[in-house]
C-alpha cells in the first residue's frame, strides 16, 4: 500500500515542487523558459558542470526521494557544444548507495563498488571542429531526448545488488530539462495511447503528460531521440545459472533507419551503436592452458524510426522463463539473493553481439563486428549453449529451522501484539507465531546472531552478528526486507536496545583491545530510504552485562555489570554516564536490568548472580531497596555461617522483566518466578529442565517468555497457569540424521550426547534419548517397524522401541566408534561399521535384533562418522562402503557379504598430483544401478554398480571434499554439502549441469537428505533446516520402469490387503485399522497416473450387467472406493479376486455431530424449499448425460491387455472456480468431468485423481498447498453431494464428506487452513463449516435465499462473508463449537436491485463485491456499510481479485 501512490508513474519535478525550491535546490544559472518545440515550460541550466550550475532533488543529501519505480525517464535536451552531467544516487535493498553518472564528458566506462560512470553521446552527428580549433562534444542539431534507464538491471549487472529505491537526482549544466519520471512500466515514448489502440500493438504507450508533441503527418523520430541503454552484463557478476539464458538470448540492437536516410553498403545504418569499454575483463579458462580476455561492452543505441511501427521483443539477461516475452515490458530478472548464489566458476560473454533475440534451443552463433571469433570462443560458447536451464530459481525456500540461540541462549523478544516471538537460531532470525507455530526466517547473516532489538512499534528489527566485526542489519519487520547493512565500531556487539519510537539504537560491545564500547545510532530515516547515522561512541572501563534505553525517554539509558550500575544520557552528540552509589553492594555481579511502570516512578530494577534485586531511583541516582532471593530453609537442616554478597546461599538470577503489575525473574535453579512489584510473595513459578537464562513479559502482561541454557524456549500463560514449550534444540552441532517414511519423523544425533526424534510436520520434538556416558555417532530408522538404531562412540549399537521408549537390544561387536549405520529398505538386515575396520551384519526383521556376521579389516580404518559411510541399494541387494582403504570403494552382496566389486577411485584422475580418496557414497534409484561417490578432489563420480565403470563425472562440485550427498527419488536433483553451503544440482542434465547454492548455516553442514515426501529437504549442522522444494513434483527416474513407454510411473507396486483395507476405510471416513506402511512405489504425484493392479498378471474389467458376475466378489463396504483409471481387455484364466468398485453415485451417512445435532439434516430438509434459478451465471449446471455408469467390476488373473489413462484433453467450462494454481510450488489442477487433473506446467505430464461419481462443480486449494478440496453434484441414485479432501503431496483422497443435497456452489479454506466452508447452490441454500483436523461437520445453517459466493477474511479466520440477492451477509464464528452468527446488510437503494455475484477482501476493513449488472461496490466491514460503487463492466462480474489478497 505504501507504493500505491507511485503507480503508474511519478512526475519527480511535481513531487519535489520544482519552482518553489523548498523540497529541492538549485545553484548557478537555472531559469524557467518556454521551449518552442515542446510548447511548454522547461528548465534551462547553463554554465560548465564545474562551475556549480545544477538542480538537486531533493534539496539536501540527508533526504531521500524514496521512489521505487524500476525505470527512470529523463526528458532533456543537451545544448550544442556543451557538456552535461546527470547524476543519480540509487539505494540498494541492503542499504548501499550507488552513484551513477551519465555524461558526454566521460570517454570510457569506469566503476567501483559504489560508483558507476557511463559515457553518453546523444544525437547522430559526428564530432566536428569549432571556430577555435577545438573539438565539439555534440552535434549542432541536438534534439529533445528521452533517456530511459532500467535501474534494477543496471544495479544487478554491474554491482550485483538488488534495487531498492531512487535516493536523489542531480542535473548539471548544460542542458534543458522538461521533467523526470519514475515508473514500474516500460513505456514506448514513440507511441501515444490512441495510436497504440488503433494499431492494436502489445506495447505500453507513453502517458500524455510524458509525450513529446509530433506534428501531424510526421514521424516521432524526425524530431526526437529515444536513448535506452542495452545492458550486456559483465560476466564477473553473472551466476552460472543465467549463462544459458544469457547466451541463448543475446540481444541484437536492431537499427531503426530514418525514413529519409539510406543504408550503407553492408546494410548497417548510418548511425551505428556507440560502444563503451567493458567495466571489467573476464578471464575465461580455455583449452590449451591459455587465458583469453573477453569484454562485455555496454551499448547505448539511439533508436531511430522504423519503417513500420511495431513492438520489439524485450530481452532480459536474467530471464526466468524459457521463452521471449511477448509484451512490451522486459521479463523480470532473477534477482541476486543474499541467501543463495549459483555458479561453477565458468562465465563467458561475446563482444559486440549482433544476433537477433532467440529462444533457447534455437540458438545461432554470429560473428561480431570487425572480426571473427576464435575457435576456442566458438567451442566454449557452443558448450555453454548446450547447458539446460535450471528452473525455477530459487528452487529452495527455507520453511523452518529447529534450534534456538547459538551465540547465547538470550535474545527472545515479544512482538507488540504478543502473537509472535522473535529469536535467533545461529545465523537465522526467526519470527515464530505462538498460536500456529508458523515460522518466518530472515536470512542474511553469515555468522551467529549475538544480539536482537525490536522497536516499540514493530517497524524496525535490529540484529548483530558475532563476527566479522559485528555486522548489523536493520530489517523491515513487517516485510522481512533488509533495509540497511552496516559495520559497528565495536569489534563484537553483545547487546542492542531500541528506543520506544525506533529513532535511536544503542549497542554495547568490545573493541579489538577488549575495552567496552557504547555506540548510539540514529535510525529515524532508515524506513524512509535513509541510512543509520552514528550519533555518538564512547569507551568505558566498566563491565556492562545489560544495557537498555528507557522506554519513557529515549535520551536516558541504564547499564549494569560487575559491581556497577550506570545511568547514561545522550546530549549534544555525546554519551555521558554517571555511576550509582551501590554502597556495600558494589561487589555484586549484576546480570540484567529493567525499568518499572509509571506508577512506580519508572524505578530501575537490577538483578545479580548473588540473588539480589536492587531498586534504584534513577532520578535521584540512589538505591532505594535491596532484596535477595534465598532457597527455602527447612527445620532441622544445618545453619550455615554468614556469607559474603558474592557467594552464599542466594539463588543466582540471570534475567528479569517488568510489567505494569508484576516482575518476572529467571534463575539458575531452573525456575521462572512471577512476583508482585512489592515482592511480598511468589504468584506463579514454573520449573525448567535447565538454568533459566532469559525472561521477558509480553506487552499485555499475560504471558512470560523464558529461555534455558539447554536451548528450550517457551512461555508461561498467566491466566491459565499453563506452560507451553515453543522450541527445543540441540546445544551442540548435529552430526547425522535419519528419516522415517510412514510417520514422517526425523532422528538427529548431536555432540550434546542426545538423540532426538522430531515430527517433520510440526518440527516438534517427540523423543529425547540422552547418553551422558557414551556419545552417539550415527542413527537409522527401521523401514517398517517403529524402531530406531543408534551407534555410539564406545562401539555399541543399540536398538530402541519408539512405542514403549525402551532399549530392545545392545550389541558390542565393535572396538571403536561406530562410523556407519544403515538398514536395508526391506527391513530385514542392519549393517554397522566402526573406525577399527569392522563390518557387522544383523537380522532385524523381528523385534529382537541379532548379529549374523562380523567381518574384520573390511571397512576403512580411522574413518569419521558420516551418514554416507554405509549405503544400500533400493532393492536391498547391494551394500557399498569405503574400504579396506580410503582409496577403494567396495560393493558387496548384502545378504551374504560376498565381495562383488572393488573400485580404486584414486586412479580415476591420473592428471592430479594428489591421490583422491572416497569420502561419501549414495546409491541412485534403480534401475539403472548407479553408485555416486564423493571424492576428496571435489568430484562426484557416478559408477556402474555392476561393472564399476565410470558413467559420468561431476568435477569441482565444491571447493573441498563433500562429506554428504543425496539424490532425489526421481533422480532429478542432487544435493551436495561442504562447509556452510548447500548445492542443488540439475542431475538430469548430463553435460555441465547447473546448480544453485544456498547459505544459512553458520557452521559446516554435516548431512543433507530428502524428506520422505520428496518435496522437502533437510540439512543439519549448527541446527536443523527444513527447505521446501519449489520445483516440479516427483517423476520417475530415467531408465526406470516408470519411465518406459506404456508403463505408468505410479504402477510399480501393487496394493496388498492391508493397503486395500485402509483405502476402503478412508473412503468411508473411518479410522484406519492398521498403521500405514511405506510402499516401494512412488507416491501418486505428477506424471501419468494409473491405478495399481493386484499383481502383474491380473486383469480388471467393468460390467454393465445388473448385479455382479459369478467370479466377482466385491468386499462389503467397498462401494466408496476410488474408481480406477484402468480398462483391461479380459483374457483367459480369469481369477476370482475382485477389488475394484462399481461406479455410480451412492449415498453416504454423515458422522454424528460432536456437539449434539441429531436433527440438523431433517431440519434443513424441512426448511429449504425449491427456488427458481437466480438471475446470474454463477451457479453450476451439470451437463446432460446420455450414458450410464457400469454397475459391476471384475478382475481376472493371467495375461491381459491393459488400457491406461494417459492424457485427458478437456475442461469443465460449466464449472465454477474449478481451476487452482499455486505459483510458489507450481501446483496446477483443474476438472474435467468427474476427474481432477493435476498437470505439470513444465512437462505437460498429467495425474488423474478419481473418485467422484458425478461431474465436479468446484475446487479449493489450501493456503499451504497441501490439501485440495473438490465437490461434485448429486446424481439420481444419491441423496448428497460428494466433497473429497485430497492430500496434495501424495495424491490420495484423505477423506470423503457429504452434506449438501443438490450441488456445492463454492468452497473456501480459512486463512489458517483449519476450517473449510462449503456453500450449497440455489437449490440447496445451506452453509456448512467443517474442521480440517477431523473432517467433521462443526456447524451448518439454512439460508433464506440463494447465495452466490463465500470468502474468509484473510486476516481473521473467525470472519467470513457471503454475497447473494441484493445483500452481503457477514458471518462470525463464536466459541469452541464454531457456531455461525450472521448479519445481513442489504444493498443501498441507489444501486438498484441486482445480484451480487463475486467478492474479495482488500486492505482492512474493505470488502469488494461485483454484481450481475457490472457494478463494483466497496463495503466497510467494520461499519457494515457500502460507501463506494462504480460501473466496472457491461456484464456480470463473475470473479473479483484484489492485489492485496493476491500477494
Amino acid at each position: 500500500m505504501a507504493k500505491a501512490w507511485q503507480r503508474p508513474f511519478v512526475n519527480v519535478f511535481r513531487h519535489c515542487r520544482v519552482g518553489e525550491w523548498r523540497r529541492c535546490s538549485k545553484e548557478g544559472d537555472v531559469a524557467a523558459v518556454t521551449d518552442e518545440s515542446l510548447r511548454c515550460a522547461v528548465y534551462r541550466i547553463l554554465g560548465a558542470p564545474s562551475a556549480g550550475g545544477y538542480i538537486q532533488l531533493p534539496g539536501t543529501s540527508t533526504q531521500s526521494l524514496g521512489l521505487t519505480g524500476r525505470y527512470l525517464y529523463v526528458l532533456f535536451r543537451p545544448l550544442p557544444g556543451k557538456h552535461f552531467v546527470i547524476q543519480l544516487d540509487v539505494a540498494t535493498e541492503d542499504g548501499q548507495v550507488v552513484r551513477m553518472s551519465f555524461s558526454n564528458l566521460f570517454k570510457e566506462f569506469k566503476s567501483t563498488a559504489t560508483w558507476l560512470q557511463f559515457p553518453l553521446i546523444c544525437g547522430a552527428g559526428a564530432a566536428t571542429k569549432d571556430e577555435k580549433g577545438g573539438t565539439r562534444v555534440g552535434p549542432s542539431d541536438a534534439r529533445w531526448t528521452c533517456l530511459q534507464l532500467d535501474l534494477r538491471d543496471i544495479l544487478l549487472v554491474y554491482v550485483n545488488r538488488r534495487y531498492g529505491h531512487l535516493k536523489s537526482v542531480k542535473l548539471c549544466a548544460s542542458l534543458l530539462v522538461k521533467s523526470l519520471y519514475t515508473s514500474d512500466l516500460c513505456f514506448d515514448p514513440t507511441l501515444t495511447v490512441a495510436e497504440a489502440q488503433r494499431a492494436r500493438l502489445r506495447v505500453t504507450p507513453v502517458p500524455r503528460e510524458m509525450a513529446f508533441p509530433v506534428p501531424k503527418g510526421e514521424s516521432w523520430y524526425d524530431h526526437y531521440v529515444h536513448l535506452r541503454p542495452w545492458v550486456l552484463c559483465p560476466v564477473a557478476s553473472v551466476a552460472v545459472r543465467s549463462l544459458p539464458d544469457f547466451l541463448g538470448r543475446v540481444p541484437q540492437l536492431l537499427p531503426h533507419p530514418r525514413a529519409s536516410s539510406s543504408a550503407t553498403q553492408d546494410g548497417a545504418p548510418s548511425a551505428g551503436p556507440i560502444a563503451v569499454s567493458a567495466p571489467a575483463p573476464l578471464h575465461t579458462g580455455l583449452e590449451g592452458g591459455g587465458l583469453r580476455v573477453l569484454t562485455a561492452p555496454v551499448l547505448l543505441q539511439p533508436c531511430q524510426a522504423p519503417s513500420v511501427p511495431r513492438s520489439l521483443p524485450e530481452v532480459s539477461l536474467f530471464c526466468e522463463r524459457s521463452e521471449v516475452p511477448t509484451g512490451s515490458e522486459p521479463s523480470a530478472p532473477a534477482h541476486a539473493r543474499h541467501k543463495h548464489a549459483a555458479g561453477n566458476g565458468v562465465g563467458v560473454s561475446a563482444p559486440k553481439p549482433t544476433v537477433v533475440p532467440t529462444v533457447r534451443g534455437d540458438v545461432a552463433m554470429h560473428e561480431p563486428f570487425g572480426g571473427k571469433q576464435s575457435k576456442q570462443e566458438v567451442a566454449l560458447a557452443e558448450h555453454l549453449f548446450r547447458q539446460r536451464s535450471f528452473l525455477p530459481d530459487p528452487i529452495l525456500r527455507l520453511k523452518g529451522v529447529v534450534g534456538f540461540g547459538g551465540h547465547s541462549t538470550k535474545w527472545a523478544l515479544w512482538t507488540k501484539d504478543g502473537s509472535a516471538v522473535v529469536y535467533p537460531c545461529h545465523a537465522v532470525v526467526v519470527v515464530l507465531r505462538t498460536d500456529t507455530r508458523e515460522q518466518r526466517c530472515l536470512l542474511g547473516h553469515t555468522d551467529k546472531v549475538s544480539a536482537l532489538a525490536l522497536d516499540g512499534d514493530n517497524v524496525l528489527l535490529a540484529s548483530a552478528q558475532a563476527r566479522p566485526s559485528s555486522m548489523l542489519r536493520l530489517w523491515d519487520f513487517r516485510t522481512g526486507a533488509c533495509l540497511s547493512l552496516f559495520r559497528s565500531p565495536a569489534h563484537m556487539l553483545c547487546s542492542l536496545s531500541f528506543s520506544c519510537g525506533g529513532a535511536l539504537l544503542c549497542g554495547v560491545g568490545k573493541d579489538r583491545q577488549g575495552r567496552t564500547v557504547v555506540v548510539a545510532w540514529g535510525t529515524a530515516q532508515v524506513g524512509r530510504g535513509g541510512e543509520p547515522v552514528l550519533l555518538a561512541k564512547t569507551h568505558t572501563g566498566v563491565d556492562i552485562q545489560a544495557f537498555e534505553v528507557a522506554f519513557f525517554d529515549e535520551t536516558r539509558m541504564a547499564s549494569c555489570g560487575q559491581g556497577s550500575v550506570r545511568l547514561w544520557r545522550l546530549r549534544g552528540g555525546q554519551l555521558r554516564s554517571c555511576p550509582v552509589d551501590l554502597g556495600e553492594h558494589r561487589v555484586l555481579e549484576l546480570t540484567d536490568l529493567a525499568f518499572g511502570p509509571a506508577q512506580d516512578g519508572h524505578m530501575l530494577y537490577v538483578c545479580g548472580r548473588s540473588g539480589h534485586i536492587l531498586e534504584i531511583d534513577h532520578q535521584h541516582m540512589a538505591m532505594r531497596q535491596a532484596r535477595r532471593l534465598l532457597p527455602v530453609w527447612t527445620p532441622g537442616s544445618p545453619v550455615s555461617q554468614k556469607q559474603t554478597f558474592g557467594s552464599g546461599p542466594g539463588i543466582s538470577i540471570s534475567s528479569l522483566s517488568m510489567s505494569q503489575a508484576t516482575c518476572a525473574v529467571g534463575s539458575e535453579d531452573g525456575y521462572l518466578r512471577l512476583w508482585p512489584l512489592d515482592f511480598s510473595s511468589v504468584l506463579l513459578e514454573a520449573e525448567h529442565e535447565g538454568p533459566v537464562t532469559w525472561v521477558r513479559v509480553s506487552p499485555d502482561g499475560l504471558r512470560v517468555l523464558s529461555a534455558t541454557s539447554l536451548g528450550h524456549l517457551g512461555f508461561l500463560d498467566v491466566p491459565s497457569r499453563e506452560y507451553r514449550v515453543l522450541v527445543r534444540s540441540h546445544t551442540a552441532p548435529v552430526l547425522a540424521l535419519a528419516t522415517e517414511c510412514s510417520h514422517g519423523q526425523l532422528a538427529t544425533v548431536s555432540q550434546d550426547h542426545t538423540v532426538r526424534i522430531w515430527d517433520l510436520a510440526t518440527l516438534q520434538q517427540l523423543h529425547d534419548l540422552r547418553s551422558p556416558e557414551e556419545a552417539p555417532c550415527t542413527v537409522a530408522f527401521h523401514p517398517t517397524r517403529p524402531a530406531l538404531f543408534c551407534g555410539f562412540s564406545s562401539g555399541a549399537v543399540c536398538s530402541f522401541s519408539l512405542e514403549s521408549a525402551e532399549v530392545l537390544a545392545v550389541h558390542r561387536c565393535h572396538q571403536g566408534p561406530v562410523t556407519g549405520l544403515a538398514a536395508s529398505p526391506d527391513g530385514s538386515l542392519l549393517f554397522s561399521s566402526c573406525s577399527s575396520g569392522t563390518l557387522a551384519q544383523y537380522h532385524c526383521a523381528t523385534t529382537q535384533c541379532r548379529i549374523l556376521r562380523v567381518a574384520a579389516n573390511v571397512v576403512c580404518r580411522d574413518a569419521h562418522p558420516t551418514p554416507n559411510a554405509l549405503v544400500l541399494s533400493g532393492d536391498s541387494r547391494l551394500l557399498a562402503f569405503v574400504g579396506p582403504s580410503k582409496y577403494v570403494v567396495t560393493i558387496m552382496n548384502a545378504a551374504l557379504l560376498e565381495e562383488l566389486l572393488r573400485v580404486d577411485v584414486s586412479a580415476l584422475d591420473l592428471s592430479s598430483a594428489r591421490l583422491a580418496s572416497a569420502v561419501a557414497l549414495y546409491f541412485g534409484p534403480g534401475p539403472p544401478g548407479h553408485l555416486l561417490v564423493s571424492t576428496s578432489s571435489s568430484t562426484v563420480v557416478v559408477l556402474d554398480s555392476t561393472s564399476g565403470r565410470v558413467v559420468r563425472e561431476l568435477p569441482d562440485v565444491h571447493s573441498g571434499a563433500c562429506p554428504s550427498l543425496a539424490l532425489s527419488r526421481d533422480a532429478r536433483f542432487l544435493l551436495t554439502a561442504t562447509d556452510r553451503a548447500i548445492k542443488v544440482w540439475d542431475y538430469l542434465t548430463q553435460a555441465c549441469p547447473g546448480c544453485q547454492v544456498y547459505i544459512g548455516h553458520s557452521e559446516p553442514v554435516r548431512a543433507v537428505a530428502f524428506a520422505p515426501d520428496q518435496q522437502r529437504l533437510l540439512s543439519v549442522g549448527d541446527a536443523i533446516f527444513l527447505w521446501d522444494i519449489l520445483g516440479p513434483l516427483e517423476r520417475s527416474p530415467p531408465g526406470s520402469a516408470g519411465d518406459s513407454p506404456g508403463v505408468p510411473p505410479t504402477c510399480e507396486a501393487s496394493l496388498d490387503a492391508r493397503q486395500l483395507e485402509d483405502m476402503v476405510s478412508g473412503a468411508h471416513g473411518l479410522p484406519r485399522q492398521q498403521v500405514p506402511k511405506p510402499s516401494q512405489a512412488s507416491p501418486l504425484l505428477l506424471g501419468v497416473c494409473a491405478g495399481p493392479l493386484r499383481d502383474d498378471d491380473g486383469a480388471f474389467s467393468w460390467s454393465d450387467e445388473e448385479g455382479l458376475s459369478e467370479e466377482s466378489h466385491i468386499p462389503e463396504g467397498l462401494c466408496q472406493g476410488s474408481s480406477l483409471p484402468v480398462l483391461v481387455k479380459e483374457a483367459s484364466g480369469a481369477g476370482d479376486r475382485v477389488w475394484g468398485s462399481p461406479g455410480g453415485p451412492r449415498g453416504f451417512s454423515m458422522r454424528p455431530h460432536p456437539h449434539g445435532w441429531p436433527s440438523a439434516w431433517g431440519t434443513r430438509k424441512a426448511q429449504v424449499r425449491p427456488s427458481a434459478r437466480p438471475d446470474c451465471y454463477r451457479h453450476f449446471v451439470a451437463r446432460y448425460k446420455t450414458s450410464s455408469l457400469p454397475k459391476s467390476a471384475s478382475v481376472s488373473r493371467g495375461s491381459a491387455e491393459r488400457l491406461l489413462l494417459k492424457v485427458v484433453m478437456g475442461y469443465n467450462g460449466n464449472g465454477r472456480a474449478n481451476m487452482v494454481w499455486k505459483p510458489d510450488t507450481g501446483f496446477f489442477a483443474y476438472t474435467s468431468g468427474c476427474l481432477v487433473v493435476v498437470e505439470d506446467l513444465h512437462s505437460g505430464a498429467q495425474q488423474h485423481w478419481l473418485g467422484h461419481p458425478e461431474e465436479i462443480s468446484t475446487l479449493a486449494l489450501s493456503h499451504d498447498a497441501q490439501v485440495l478440496a473438490s465437490a461434485s453434484g448429486c446424481g439420481s441414485t444419491a441423496s448428497c453431494c460428494q466433497i473429497r479432501i485430497w492430500n496434495v503431496p501424495g495424491g490420495s483422497c484423505r477423506q470423503l464428506m457429504s452434506y449438501h443435497s443438490t450441488a456445492v456452489q463454492a468452497l473456501a479454506f480459512s486463512p489458517d487452513d483449519e476450517l473449510l466452508v462449503t456453500l450449497g447452490d440455489y437449490g440447496d441454500r445451506t452453509l456448512a463449516l467443517w474442521s480440517m483436523a477431523t473432517c467433521e461437520l462443526l456447524s451448518a445453517t439454512c439460508l433464506p435465499e440463494p447465495v452466490h459466493g463465500v470468502a474468509f477474511n484473510p486476516r481473521d479466520a473467525g470472519e467470513l462473508a457471503c454475497v447473494g440477492q441484493r445483500a452481503v451477509t457477514l458471518w462470525l464464528l463464536h466459541g469452541p463449537n464454531a457456531s455461525l452468527q450472521g448479519r445481513r446488510e442489504p444493498l443501498p437503494e441507489e444501486l438498484g436491485a441486482g445480484e451480487l455475484t463475486s467478492l474479495c477482501y482488500g486492505a482492512a476493513p474493505l470488502l469488494y463485491c461485483g454484481s450481475n449488472a457490472g457494478q463494483v461496490c466497496v463495503w466497510d466491514t467494520s461499519a457494515s456499510r457500502c460507501f463506494l460503487a462504480w460501473e466496472a463492466d457491461d456484464g456480470e462480474i463473475g470473479l473479483a481479485l484484489c492485489s492485496w489478497s493476491a500477494s
